[in-house]
């Protein structure tokens, strides 16, 4: 990364992820720790800078609902909750989000109770393939809980 823009991106960074680079390998991406919570888990990755929260959770963290559709973020297979809110996970970087809470598609259950917008898609058939559910599930519980807040 050299010039304006790399410059301005490390800026953007939080003050954890960008006082703890782990270093640049002789050929390798700079990288830098990042603690998260995810669905309910605190998860700690070593991640190369340029990392995708979408990638991050796919990737390294396994937790493959939420789906890469556009990778523009304007289809929506990607959203996920960051403290509440919906987000397009392919459009922002993992360690923009130290110390916040993610929650997935994986994580709106209750233990073995799904989350009544999950029971609402499979009770009247709301999935076509199943590729974007995810994310429209995702979208609609950050949406209500929006509007609940006010």
């Amino acid at each position: 990364m050299a010039g304006p823009s790399a410059t301005a991106a490390l800026a953007a960074l939080p003050k954890a992820a960008a006082a703890t680079p782990a270093g640049r390998g002789a050929d390798g991406p700079v990288t830098a720790h990042v603690a998260f919570t995810v669905n309910g888990a605190r998860r700690e990755l070593e991640l190369d800078l340029r990392t995708s929260l979408l990638d991050a959770m796919r990737e390294h963290l396994r937790l493959t609902g939420s789906k890469k559709g556009c990778d523009h973020g304007q289809c929506g297979a990607c959203t996920v909750l960051v403290n509440g809110r919906r987000i397009n996970s392919c459009l922002t970087l993992a360690v923009m989000h130290e110390g916040d809470e993610i929650r997935t598609i994986e994580g709106l259950a209750e233990g073995d109770a799904l989350h009544p917008l999950q029971a609402a898609f499979v009770k009247h058939d709301g999935f076509q393939c199943g590729y974007c559910t995810p994310g429209q599930i995702c979208s609609a519980a950050g949406m209500l809980a929006e509007a609940q807040a006010g």
